[in-house]
């Protein structure tokens, strides 16, 4: 997508982007240097979600919330983790946090920075989705298309499963979990809660 396309695309709600990025392909870098593959788990936060980071309104740690669609937000967890995130809405603290992608591109990269892990294990999590692409602290707060990344929607139906959020305790029962139905790649959390078509 151009800028434009990915305005109008991200400029929506976070629970309607987050469903529907579910079989769209992101990839960071171009040419053989690529890594990525196809987002097959998403969940969506917004600023009045108990869960969301937004909630309070907005501080220093949650300010990339805040900034145009298509904004990167990473942000550190359990003290040892990096999330990814892109911001939707209209600079009102929305956003995706992507938690798993079917590698299919740039593979041998993705394994190397994970250490030899198999395919099906490279991007099943969040925390892990970050490693395999190489994504840094770094790129909190800036654009999608200014460092990078290339997000192509799919031009086919994929089937979406829905269900409660993963590892949260505040509004845990909101259904904000989106995920390819049937999916191999999605996070061995996600395989143990219940979803819905």
């Amino acid at each position: 997508m151009n800028k434009e396309q990915l305005t109008i695309f991200l400029g929506r709600p976070a629970h309607a982007v987050a469903r529907d990025l579910i079989g769209c392909t992101l990839l960071l870098g171009s040419g053989d240097s690529a890594a990525g593959g196809i987002i097959v788990e998403t969940e969506a936060y917004t600023s009045d979600d108990p869960a969301s980071h937004t909630f309070r309104g907005k501080s220093v740690r949650n300010a990339a919330m805040y900034g145009p669609p298509g904004t990167i937000y990473i942000y550190f967890t359990y003290g040892m983790h990096y999330c990814m995130n892109i911001v939707t809405g209209n600079s009102d603290g929305q956003a995706v946090l992507l938690r798993a992608l079917q590698p299919t591109q740039g593979i041998a990269y993705m394994a190397k920075r994970r250490g030899g892990m198999s395919t099906e294990n490279l991007c099943n999590g969040p925390a892990k989705l970050v490693q395999a692409l190489g994504v840094t602290k770094d790129l909190n707060g800036k654009h999608l298309l200014g460092c990078g990344f290339h997000l192509t929607r799919t031009a086919q139906n994929v089937k979406v499963a829905i269900g409660p959020r993963i590892g949260i305790i505040k509004n845990a029962h909101a259904l904000l979990n989106f995920q390819l139905s049937h999916s191999l790649f999605i996070s061995p959390y996600a395989k143990r809660k219940k979803f819905h078509s």
